[in-house]
């Protein structure tokens, strides 16, 4: 049995070769979504496909990230046991089914296993955003999507041969930068695979114990019960209906249950979440909420239940188109299970964050100066929700929400301006704080950001935003912060501005502009403050 000094050492040794894989993914890769935005995670694994540590990267990527890995595990599995496996020393899988333990298409998951003389001892992972993989629309995230296939191409667990490489590059529209991305993803799991070897001698289940007798302390401090709460989406997909997401927390003894009863069936549009993404959610929740010094390993997840019924929009089934469910059911599934948890005696809860990511993509032929055929994909920031005091500590206060950040299941950069136009045909005019989009409160929500786009060759656009119509709530008598607003400035003519829905795929022509202003966060704490702070 590790000494509480040694099973700490071992912790970080783990989270260590997961922060090198990331480091070497991002150096490496090609494209700026993954070198400049960091739109990638690593994660390392025991012989059985169970998480040992995370680098903190990407929620939504390493929640989800072990359905992927146990999909390969079962992908492969000869029968022998834990210890073995179909895919040998230098090989690699690959693997971004959303029904097999991916997100959406464009998170590509390579898989690699650690072979210590010659018995298996472990896994690495990562996940990658790879900017296009074919679809209907340039970013393989077409706003209105009804059915996986047009979203672009979907790769069961499979070994990562030249052949299938090839098959990759063949489907996307910058095949170039899906090369050379692939082969840093690779990279860094034969870096990861090499540094993981040494530490897998010691005993891994004792740091998945550990992490789970300290979830169990967690959630034994609060006091027993049942809290729902309802929030929504604006709509499935362009012109459609809003969506109703449920959320009911149970908390028994040393047990937590976030029971998604309730939840709208899955829809004709791309707003649909397959398992692992709904599971990523709560489990962000979990650290954020219930306990943020908790480690990010499998053991965490042990008194943690999730109910999320099949064919909802928070448990897709094939043929769901699942794009948006990705980037914004995510962040949904936090806002209601957060609401849900405000309602906790003793729990400090934030206000809503802005509660999208505003998705931006957008690609040209390359007719044009460019020359060759791109796409360009980024997530926008916006306000945090103001947060309440610490508790139990007498000198705390609030702390307002911060603004032009990502927030919840992103934790991307921003890609520079500079490279941005570098890289592709577009240039930015404005980019600027959101002035009074934060809610009101004692704590007041984070600024949202406004930022103007154009594009200089003709090009094609989709936006995959929310919180177009509903607010980012505020808690504790804090105000909403205000919702996002999304804009076409024709070329030449901003007397024509049109007033773009929250989900779309138009076509522009060169010099026209996108607009976009993304919500703040709710406030939280109703105000006057009191006088005696």
């Amino acid at each position: 049995m590790l000494s509480p000094a040694d099973l700490q050492v071992l912790i970080a040794r783990l989270t260590g070769v997961a922060d090198l894989m990331g480091a070497v993914l991002q150096r490496s890769a090609f494209s700026p979504n993954i070198k400049e935005r960091a739109d990638c995670s690593a994660a390392v694994f025991d012989a059985s496909g169970q998480v040992l540590a995370q680098a903190a990267h990407i929620p939504v990527h390493l929640g989800s990230m072990p359905a992927s890995v146990a999909a390969v595990v079962r992908a492969f599995d000869t029968g022998a046991g834990p210890a073995d496996s179909a895919l040998g020393p230098g090989e690699h899988a690959i693997v971004n089914d959303p029904f097999r333990g991916g997100t959406h298409l464009n998170d590509v998951t390579v898989v690699t296993p650690v072979w210590v003389d010659g018995v298996l001892r472990g896994w690495v992972a990562n996940r990658a955003h790879h900017a296009d993989l074919g679809g209907a629309a340039p970013g393989s995230l077409p706003a209105d999507a009804t059915d996986i296939a047009q979203e672009g191409l979907r790769i069961p667990p499979s070994r990562l041969t030249l052949d299938l490489r090839e098959l990759i590059l063949a489907n996307s529209r910058t095949p170039w930068e899906r090369s050379g991305d692939l082969d840093a993803q690779v990279g860094a799991n034969v870096v990861g695979a090499e540094r993981l070897a040494p530490f897998l001698a010691q005993p891994t289940d004792e740091v998945l114990d550990h992490g789970e007798r300290l979830a169990r302390a967690a959630i034994a401090r609060l006091p027993d019960g049942e809290w729902s709460a309802e929030d929504r989406m604006d709509s499935i997909g362009p012109g459609g209906p809003p969506a109703r997401l449920c959320c009911t927390v149970r908390v028994e003894g040393e047990g937590v249950e976030f029971d998604l009863t309730g939840t709208d069936p899955q829809g004709l549009g791309n707003v649909n979440a397959v398992e692992a993404v709904t599971v990523s959610s709560v489990a962000y929740v979990v650290h954020s909420v219930l306990g943020r010094d908790l480690p990010t390993n499998a053991g965490v997840l042990r008194p943690v239940r999730v109910v999320a019924p099949p064919g909802t929009i928070v448990a897709a089934s094939y043929p769901a188109a699942v794009g948006a469910g990705n980037v914004e059911v995510s962040q949904r599934v936090v806002d209601v299970a957060t609401l849900a948890l405000a309602q906790v005696p003793g729990l400090a809860v934030p206000a809503a964050s802005q509660g999208t990511m505003n998705n931006v993509l957008v690609g040209g032929s390359g007719d044009g100066a460019s020359r060759s055929g791109w796409v360009y994909y980024e997530t926008v920031g916006g306000g945090q929700g103001g947060r309440p005091p610490h508790p139990g500590r007498a000198d705390a206060a609030p702390q307002p929400g911060m603004g032009g950040v990502h927030t919840h299941m992103t934790n991307t950069r921003n890609t520079p301006v500079e490279a941005l136009e570098r890289a592709y045909p577009v240039r930015v005019l404005r980019y600027r704080l959101r002035r009074g989009s934060g809610g009101a409160g004692w704590a007041p929500g984070g600024e949202g950001i406004e930022r103007d786009l154009q594009v200089l060759e003709d090009a094609t656009v989709s936006l995959i935003t929310e919180r177009r119509v509903s607010r980012p709530w505020g808690l504790a008598g804090g105000e909403p912060g205000a919702p996002g607003e999304n804009w076409l400035l024709p070329v030449g003519d901003e007397a024509r501005a049109e007033r773009l829905p929250d989900k779309c795929t138009i076509q522009l022509h060169a010099g026209d502009v996108v607009r976009m202003f993304t919500p703040g966060g709710g406030g939280w704490g109703a105000l006057p403050m009191p006088k005696n702070i």
